[in-house]
């Protein structure tokens, strides 16, 4: 037997054929845009006819890889370079959203012919997400009238659900705010989304994205006011996206007034410095006192660990209200006040199941503390109770509700007395 090891054969002069599965296909958008533009100009302005020859072609060309120059064509009528011009060299077409005409109804019909792609090819979503964002950023190269027309073709495709509210991000662009282009932009988006919908809609996409406590920034930083959003967009004809921006900086402007008050109880600073502090921001924020005696409670109500025993929970809660009744009695000086207050309460201790025998005795405490008045709690009583635990809450009140109406009687008949 031959140990020694056999030396291969080798072949000379041969040439391998690439299998074509490894061929990598050179990256040339060109041939795409012609077949594409080709097929638009053959279908004109018939919407119908664009969206089943777009259909149709999914089938024979390259949709995933050539998504950007799709799209480009569709809304500007060719590829478009960094900026957002048109490259001179290449085949363009006529019929685009850029060239449509100048309202809802047409780029509603245009919106149609996006949906009914996305729907049948689902893989272009994100890439047309992507090709809003970027042309969001290219406003700047584009004419008033293409702005107006992309910015109504981007409100209702956010209003029904084929965007998402994400794509606002490239609305605060620094270049853009500047120049103010992002705020006119976004008066015609957000007139054709809240048609589409309504502000509570809008509102519900924008907070889900986290968008909705950065509106303001579609101005430049010396115009980010409050003030200036709701005049802006007010005389725009958007009330409605004013009001709502206005809440949430009310709803911001509130959330970090109760951070500040908790932390300036957990570092024990007199009541006088809390109160003068809470009563200075409540009107520079223009909050009201029934938000703030609301905001009071949570924040005096979250300064302890609760014990989770009932019967020990009571007399560590008679401590620590007794200890803040002066927090709390700073800001119920009015009726409504007190009220908001009592609901709150009652409110508090059927949401934490072991203060439901508390109730009374907090009332009781915070009446004897003057924080409370009997005209507030016997008008809880009677009608300005909420369904919480009302049937408990009302049982346990009922003793201390006779007795204020005794006292009250008495001290009538005294005075009839004194005037007689």
């Amino acid at each position: 037997m031959n140990n020694q090891k056999q030396q291969k054969p080798t072949l000379t002069g041969q040439r391998f054929k690439t299998r074509k599965r490894d061929e990598k296909e050179r990256f040339d958008p060109t041939q795409f845009q012609e077949s594409i533009v080709q097929g638009l100009n053959q279908t004109g302005t018939d919407l119908e006819a664009v969206a089943k020859f777009l259909d149709a072609s999914g089938g024979k060309l390259d949709y995933r890889r050539y998504a950007e120059t799709l799209f480009d064509i569709l809304v500007a009528g060719g590829m478009l370079a960094p900026g957002g011009t048109l490259s001179d060299d290449l085949t363009r077409t006529e019929f685009c959203v850029f060239t449509a005409q100048e309202d809802l109804e047409t780029m509603q019909a245009y919106a149609q012919v996006f949906n009914k792609l996305i729907r049948r090819y689902k893989y272009l979503e994100k890439g047309f997400e992507e090709e809003i964002k970027k042309l969001l950023l290219f406003l700047k190269g584009f004419t008033e009238s293409e702005r107006n027309k992309l910015a109504m073709l981007t409100g209702i495709l956010l209003g029904n659900g084929t965007l998402s509210a994400s794509i606002v991000i490239s609305l605060y662009n620094e270049n853009l705010v500047k120049e103010g282009v992002s705020a006119a932009f976004a008066v015609k988006l957000f007139k054709a989304w809240i048609n589409e919908k309504d502000i509570g809609s809008v509102a519900s996409s924008l907070r889900k994205v986290g968008m909705d406590n950065r509106l303001m920034e579609l101005f430049p930083a010396n115009k980010r006011s409050c003030e200036h959003f709701s005049k802006y967009f007010t005389d725009a004809g958007l009330k409605e996206l004013s009001d709502f921006a206005r809440n949430q900086q009310s709803i911001g402007a509130r959330k970090e007034l109760q951070k500040e008050l908790q932390e300036q109880m957990s570092r024990g600073e007199p009541f006088k410095d809390i109160i003068l502090y809470v009563k200075e921001e409540m009107k520079k924020t223009n909050i009201s006192e029934q938000t703030m005696i609301g905001i009071v409670w949570t924040s005096v109500m979250s300064a302890v660990e609760w014990n989770k025993k009932e019967e020990l929970v009571t007399e560590q809660a008679m401590k620590h209200l007794k200890q803040y009744s002066p927090l709390l009695k700073a800001f119920s000086s009015q009726g409504l006040s007190e009220l908001t207050l009592l609901v709150k309460i009652q409110d508090y201790c059927y949401d934490n199941i072991h203060f439901m025998k508390t109730f009374q005795k907090i009332v009781v405490l915070l009446y004897k503390a003057d924080v409370l008045s009997e005209e507030a709690i016997l008008k809880w009583y009677t009608d300005a109770h909420v369904a919480k635990g009302k049937s408990v809450f009302l049982e346990q009140m009922k003793k201390f509700v006779e007795w204020l109406k005794n006292a009250e009687e008495e001290s009538d008949e005294s005075d009839t007395e004194e005037g007689d």
